[in-house]
């Protein structure tokens, strides 16, 4: 029988879980090439033969997305599948129009077909969209849970760059394993602050290994979504974050809009800041979708490491760059603090160096701020110049999850500012707890 010739387009994390999860083992198909794009040094890889299995001798080749019709066409291509996120509907379909006339059939994957069960109870945390608040939302839900005794792993969607062999299955316990492996500013932006509170992370591109690894350490786990993506792994308990200024985009982004329809709790952050609109068009957007689903409000609090009087000084701003790039957020947390603070914010843009001039000719919705880029070591250095070259700064203020100071050789003194969640009247964790309770009673007794 002939096998069907498959095309996964992908960003480096779900398209290789959805690989490994349906593809792998399956003799029925033959997976030609992975595609790769929103992440720059991601293409001319092979994913190794090591990760793809016995019928994958040689590995699979990624090449850039815009290769498809050339690939569809060499390789007498049956199926293209859709495998990133955090991308409008129009996008999807432009995609799907290109694949369709290329004469392939266009593919999305179901939540079914894709979710790995465990053996442990699971929380899910994911969002509508990047740079929605889904990472202090996580970290809040890790404490809770810790506080009530329970040991939590932390499983992180992948950020699958560099060296895939080595990145199968990570463990990071403490900081210091940060350095073990050669990650991305991304990357360390995603773990690092689960670290400093004292859990651990899990991360990985084969995600049964990486699962197993979390089940024989945890009590329970705490799934960390990436973009909007929905999780790898069957939760419990699911929550989906709400980013109120993109309110909007609730159900005309992929695959966030599937997150909200199977959300138990959906969180609606930044109510501290957003309008009072924004925030009631987000709740009625949600219950037009889900009318299930529990819906909070919550706060996001911005704090410096220390405290020092801004007003009328020069400062720079760096943020989250998911959240700032294809996030479509034009600012962040740092941005807010330096208003707020009183201070006099330089436009960067004229400084740009290198890959970093492309950002903003991309991203024109950007305002006075610098995305914390790092996918490669000549952009860690691009953004170590960049920010060197930048006169007259009083102060640098970065919202990157990671310290940044801890890998460039900054000449300038940087302020990190923190950003947590803010639990109004403690109703989040309440609730959570109150459910959790139910989903272990029903785990134990589940003919009752």
């Amino acid at each position: 029988m002939k096998r069907k010739r498959v095309v996964i387009m992908g960003a480096g994390g779900r398209d290789f879980h959805n690989f490994n999860m349906v593809y792998r083992d399956n003799p029925e198909y033959e997976v030609v090439a992975f595609t790769a794009t929103q992440i720059p040094y991601q293409e001319y890889r092979v994913y190794p033969p090591e990760l793809a299995g016995d019928l994958y001798p040689n590995g699979i080749p990624i090449y850039p997305e815009e290769s498809l019709p050339k690939l569809i066409k060499e390789h007498d291509v049956d199926e293209v599948v859709f495998s990133y996120s955090d991308v409008s509907h129009k996008y999807v379909m432009n995609r799907a129009s290109l694949i369709n006339s290329s004469g392939a059939t266009f593919k999305l994957l179901g939540y079914k077909e894709t979710c790995l069960k465990s053996n442990k109870p699971v929380i899910s945390v994911t969002a509508i969209r990047t740079g929605s608040g889904k990472s202090p939302v996580s970290r809040y839900i890790a404490k809770v849970l810790a506080d009530e005794g329970y040991k939590v792993g932390i499983i992180r969607h992948p950020m699958a760059y560099g060296d895939l062999l080595i990145r199968r299955c990570m463990v990071f316990n403490k900081v210091d394993d940060l350095d073990k492996y050669d990650l991305t500013i991304e990357e360390k932006e995603d773990i690092e602050p689960h670290l400093q509170r004292g859990f651990t992370v899990y991360i990985g591109v084969d995600y049964k290994d990486v699962l197993k690894e979390a089940e024989d350490n945890s009590d329970i786990i705490l799934w960390d979504g990436g973009n909007n993506d929905y999780p790898f792994i069957e939760p419990d308990i699911n929550i989906v974050v709400v980013d109120p200024y993109r309110w909007e985009h609730i159900d005309t982004y992929y695959p966030g809009e599937i997150n909200v329809r199977m959300a138990d709790i959906a969180i609606i952050t930044k109510v501290n800041t957003a309008p009072i609109k924004y925030v009631e068009d987000a709740i009625s957007n949600i219950k037009e979708l889900n009318p299930n689903a529990e819906v909070f409000r919550a706060g996001i609090r911005y704090k410096p490491e220390r405290m020092v009087d801004l007003k009328g000084k020069k400062v720079v701003v760096i943020e989250d760059g998911p959240t700032t790039t294809h996030g479509d957020m034009g600012f962040g947390a740092a941005y807010l603090y330096a208003e707020e603070a009183g201070a006099e914010i330089i436009d960067p843009k004229p400084y740009a160096v290198g890959s970093y001039k492309e950002v903003y000719r991309r991203y024109k919705h950007l305002k006075e701020v610098i995305p914390a880029l790092g996918y490669s070591k000549e952009q860690m250095d691009e953004l170590t110049e960049y920010l060197n070259n930048i006169p007259e700064v009083d102060y640098i203020l970065s919202a990157s999850p990671t310290k940044i100071s801890r890998y460039l050789m900054i000449q300038k003194e940087i302020i990190q500012i923190y950003y947590e969640l803010e639990d109004i009247d403690e109703k989040i964790r309440n609730y959570l707890l109150n459910k959790l309770d139910a989903t272990l009673k029903t785990r134990c007794n589940p003919n009752h």
